[in-house]
């Protein structure tokens, strides 16, 4: 879901907290004789975003009806014990079909449900192989009847969704069985990838052309240090007077070097799974000549490489297809970085709604068409903001990846605590489910030899130098000629984590995650992500190779990229090489990241960065130096204040609330992967 800028401040979590009912059922609550309201189900945009029109009764909408399984204390009870080392049952998963027989809906439920809806009126789709989503379609109308509410647009954060406005009713002897309803309110998410580029771009067509042309402005160094800037004038504050400049960006030796993946297993025999919004037409083609120039000892063949795409694609206008591209990318030329041996299935969702891209995993995981999936986007502060029911749909796939033995990864956001965007303090969602594995960010030092020589948290804080290329932007003043601006407290990316509003602390986080992070919302010990990192920094970020829309044409060329859409993938490589090694799926991956912590070599801790900046130069126009240069400092491990912006320019400002720090932290986690966590990783 797109983060919800025109939120009222301050908003209170135990405001937000009792209008989703998140210490009651999840699935239902007395609405009047016969009937049961869904809670949660009118979300927080109904009532805090503007209405700006009428949905017309004969519009036809597609919407998922989400069972709940079967034995849900059962199927969670079995995935802790398959995913937990030293369980007598680790790592016996189930297949997909057996799954189904002992913790999916019953085939008597799915009939119950599917008689409703086509009393209703609504035409009946498919029914998941799992049995826990059925696809339905009908009229405005006849939704607003069968669900007794009403619909309208609302603008929600510049777009306009449909969104109902009063809780969604249904059968009370329905009310065990279903615990939400998606596609009636229009949920987005967003990709996980960033440029950093403060330059305006174009805007991107619904007609989905490839991406507008980005390209990197020198001085840039092939390795971090290899650069230093002796030219801008020195920043101050206690920063030191010559910094490096940013990195060019890393190529997939650098990465496989840095993280001690340079021999052994490569991810052969394993599938590692992308899903993302779209298709690029120039996706596996881009890819094979980034190798070919970047990586020539490591193609891209056709044969490790597949496609799951929807039927058709849709809400262009919503989503911007050719925003996605640079995403799918960035996603499969990450993976096939760290496990060059490994084979890559895309799956392309028909939109970027969380409903059809989790429709897309689910689909993954039923047929168990890959041992890890690799998830690269997200909703803002979701996990506070999102439905009962939208987050129930997505948990209970990811149980059924974990007991069927899939590694599934989500970024854990590029906003950190999410509150420039929405106002409120809560982490991204599904990276914050207990069934996930939530990757945040780093900034990664790489030596002229590909050694890691430092890892730092990524939270970066910006202050741009006036020149005439600032000035004639509007940036500053002529007054302000050759100094540094002040920061801007919106901040410029950092990894996304933080404390759960709904999820209790999972068995694998007690006695790791301090007291400080697990209570940071009251008494009672919660959910904490990120899990752990890898590289996002898109000043130290992946040098990538995409078709672009330049003036001159539509052509290949490399740009640098980052992001936690970075991180993911780049995990998701290591993690097929571990399958590899071990001779079988690991599953579910946070208990044994979880007893990892402690063990010499496994992981990087990740620590307070101290007084560390880099100097960065862009093109103004984003291609070419034509319209001149633009010239900042970026703060790195930025701990400092943060503004959030209201539609009425309301300003608040408070401290970012993520940190790094000995142990485990909730800007990093873990950390990163140590010198020995693929061996003992592979080992436990």
């Amino acid at each position: 879901m797109k983060p919800l800028r025109g939120l009222a401040i301050p908003v209170t979590a135990a405001v937000i907290i009792a209008g989703f009912g998140i210490n009651a059922s999840s699935s239902a609550a007395a609405g009047g004789s016969g009937s049961a309201k869904l809670k949660g189900s009118r979300t927080v945009a109904a009532s805090t975003t503007p209405r700006v029109g009428s949905v017309s009764p004969s519009d036809r909408i597609n919407f998922g009806v989400q069972l709940k399984p079967s034995d849900l204390l059962g199927a969670q009870a079995f995935a802790k014990a398959v995913s937990t080392p030293g369980s007598a049952s680790y790592r016996e998963f189930l297949t997909p079909v057996q799954w189904e027989r002992r913790f999916s809906p019953t085939a008597d439920q799915v009939v119950e449900v599917s008689a409703f809806l086509r009393s209703s009126g609504f035409m009946i789709g498919q029914v998941s192989p799992d049995r826990m989503a059925i696809d339905a379609s009908g009229t405005a109308a006849e939704i607003e009847r069968a669900f007794s509410t009403s619909l309208s647009y609302h603008r929600v954060d510049g777009a306009k969704l449909r969104l109902n406005d009063r809780a969604l009713s249904l059968p009370a002897n329905l009310a065990g069985i279903v615990v939400g309803v998606t596609g009636i309110s229009q949920t987005l998410a967003r990709p996980f990838s960033t440029t950093d580029n403060p330059a305006p771009s174009a805007s991107r067509s619904g007609t989905a052309p490839p991406p507008p042309g980005f390209r990197v402005a020198p001085p840039c160094g092939s390795y971090y240090n290899q650069k230093i800037d002796t030219t801008l004038p020195p920043y101050g504050n206690g920063y030191p007077p010559n910094p490096p400049w940013a990195t060019c960006g890393y190529t997939p030796a650098q990465f496989r070097s840095a993280y001690n993946l340079t021999g052994g297993s490569d991810g052969s025999g394993v599938t590692v799974a992308i899903v993302d919004a779209y298709a690029s037409p120039t996706l596996l083609s881009d890819a094979q000549k980034y190798a070919s120039i970047n990586d020539p000892s490591h193609p891209l063949g056709n044969s490790q490489f597949s496609e799951l795409l929807a039927p058709k694609f849709n809400f262009a206008d919503l989503c911007g297809p050719s925003g996605w591209y640079g995403e799918q990318t960035l996603d499969v030329e990450a993976v096939h970085a760290t496990a060059p041996g490994a084979h890559i299935l895309f799956g392309g969702a028909e939109n970027c709604s969380q409903g059809d891209l989790n429709a897309m995993v689910r689909t993954i995981v039923d047929g168990h068409l890959a041992d890890v999936i690799t998830n690269s986007y997200g909703d803002p502060a979701g996990d506070l903001l999102d439905s009962p029911g939208t987050r129930a749909a997505t948990d209970n796939t990811l149980l059924m990846a974990a007991g069927t033995g899939i590694s599934v990864l989500f970024s854990s956001g590029d906003w950190e605590d999410n509150f420039t965007l929405t106002g409120v303090v809560a982490p991204t969602y599904p990276a914050s489910s207990p069934w996930a594995t939530g990757v945040g960010g780093t900034t990664l030092k790489v030596s002229a030899t590909g050694q890691r020589f430092g890892e730092l948290g990524w939270s970066t804080a910006r202050s741009f130098l006036c020149n005439s290329t600032f000035q004639a932007l509007g940036g500053c003043t002529d007054a302000q000629a050759g100094t540094w601006t002040p920061i801007n407290l919106a901040l410029d990316g950092g990894s996304g984590g933080g404390t759960s509003f709904v999820y209790l602390q999972p068995f694998y986080q007690a006695g790791v995650v301090p007291t400080s992070l697990s209570n940071a919302n009251g008494s009672t010990p919660m959910r904490v992500e990120p899990d752990i990192s890898m590289d996002a920094d898109p000043a130290t970020g992946m040098l990538v190779g995409e078709t672009q829309t330049f003036p001159n044409g539509v052509y290949y060329d490399q740009y640098r990229i980052g992001g936690t859409s970075l991180s993911s993938p780049l995990l998701a490589g290591v993690i097929a090489r571990a399958d590899q090694a071990t001779g079988h799926p690991l599953g579910f991956l946070n208990p044994s990241l979880y007893a990892l912590y402690g063990h010499s070599g496994a992981l990087y801790d990740v620590l307070p960065a101290g007084k560390q900046d880099q100097s960065r130069a862009d093109f103004a126009n984003s291609i070419g130096p034509g319209d001149g240069f633009l010239y900042s400092t970026r703060i790195i491990d930025y701990e400092g204040q943060q503004q959030f912006c209201d539609a009425e320019a309301h300003c608040t400002t408070r401290d970012l609330s993520l940190h790094t720090a000995p142990g485990y932290d909730n800007m990093t986690g873990l950390g990163s992967p140590g010198e020995q966590f693929l061996s003992q990783l592979a080992g436990h």
